[in-house]
């Protein structure tokens, strides 16, 4: 048990768990293990989230740094801590809640001098990508009206999602020539970017698995850290995504994730839809939990 700190509370379990039906109680009070829950849209998911993380705080299982919480929106984070503040208390404040990117941009920010970068190092978002691949171009001779900077950083982004490096890259894509233009701007765009002490949006999910893979002690401080990790809308992660949460989960394995098999919204984003379809294989006694009722 932990104790919880500033704030009290609720004097009976049943305060807002009554609120919840079978299903949604069974999901939020299922807090040993790797629980999967499947829930299709009107189900009340984002509520099992919110409730499960308030009723892992009013059970002392964790303090609130001990608690990470991914979305794929700063809305729904931002919703998600406020009802969790109105279930419990101001705890919620402490919570490790937010998007991917907002999270691992955090402990970047903590740990960024052990892979060669400073804490102040700048995020370029997809308009300073494009403007770096397009100097790039210029400087490769091609033309950028030819070969378009937004064509080129997308397949990056796609390579940077799927853990390919600009090594791999090369090798992979030896026969199609915009795949060969795409491995060479992008060996010179990584070393662009380390150079001005910058990262890219795709950057903020590759570089923490560089940093658990050449740091180990690093990375059993935060997979121990963490003694819960939830993540929403499962079936949208990518593959970066996919292994930078399991190399945290696997201290503890109380990771619960949320989503729906038959939906995914964020495809273009590389989205791998076998990350829930295998959830149950790679995670050991796993329990997958329905929430059928709308």
């Amino acid at each position: 048990m932990y104790s919880s700190g500033k704030g009290s509370a609720p004097s009976t379990e049943t305060s807002f768990i009554d609120e919840l039906n079978e299903q949604q109680r069974k999901a939020v009070t299922t807090t040993e293990g790797p629980l999967l829950i499947v829930a299709g849209a009107g189900s009340g998911k984002t509520r099992v989230l919110t409730y499960r993380i308030a009723w892992l705080l009013h059970k002392e299982k964790a303090l609130p740094q001990q608690i990470l919480a991914l979305t794929f929106t700063n809305k729904a984070a931002k919703e998600m801590q406020q009802r969790i503040s109105s279930l419990i208390d101001d705890r919620a404040s402490r919570l490790w809640m937010g998007t991917f990117h907002s999270i691992f941009a955090k402990i970047l920010r903590y740990e960024a001098e052990k892979i060669g970068f400073t804490k102040n190092f700048s995020i370029y978002d997809t308009s300073d990508s494009e403007q770096a691949i397009k100097l790039i171009l210029g400087e490769l001779n091609y033309d950028p009206k030819e070969i378009r900077p937004r064509i080129i950083q997308r397949k990056i982004s796609d390579a940077k999602n799927e853990l390919i490096s600009p090594d791999v890259y090369q090798e992979k894509f030896v026969n199609d020539t915009l795949d060969d233009i795409t491995s060479r701007v992008y060996r010179i765009y990584q070393q662009r970017l380390k150079q001005a002490n910058a990262m890219d949006f795709d950057d903020l999910l590759v570089r923490p698995i560089e940093l658990f893979n050449t740091h180990p002690d690093v990375l059993e401080r935060y997979r121990h850290g963490f003694r819960y990790i939830l993540i929403d809308e499962y079936q949208d992660t990518n593959h970066a995504q996919y292994k930078v949460t399991r190399m945290l989960a696997e201290a503890h394995k109380n990771i619960c994730v949320v989503g729906d098999d038959a939906q995914s919204i964020y495809s273009f984003r590389g989205a791998d839809i076998s990350n829930i379809l295998n959830f149950k294989n790679d995670y050991e006694n796993a329990i997958e939990i329905p929430l059928e009722q709308n």
